[in-house]
């Protein structure tokens, strides 16, 4: 079992870490709505920092959660239009 959250917290890494670098702040510079996504994603790089930091510490639940929050920022953003993201793949819901 351990295997596999191992497996599912790193598998969740890797997506939250493409789907920053993939997603494109939509909204223009000096609008309340660019000012929303960069919290976004600056929220879900945290998260990515932070799973880091529980997965170096031997702590996968804790890694696995916060890969998770982390896409879910940036999943929920890009349905409601803040980022431009690809629509094919594996990355978003969109």
């Amino acid at each position: 079992m351990a295997a596999d959250l191992k497996e599912k917290a790193d598998r969740y890494e890797r997506l939250l870490a493409e789907a920053l670098e993939a997603a494109e702040i939509a909204p223009p510079e000096g609008t309340s709505l660019h000012e929303a996504a960069v919290d976004c994603e600056t929220m879900a790089r945290s998260y990515l920092t932070d799973g880091r930091h529980f997965r170096d510490s031997g702590d996968p639940v804790n890694a696995l959660a916060s890969f998770s929050y982390g896409h879910g920022w940036m999943d929920a953003g890009a349905r409601i239009g803040l980022f431009e993201v690809p629509r094919d793949g594996h990355l978003f819901t969109v």
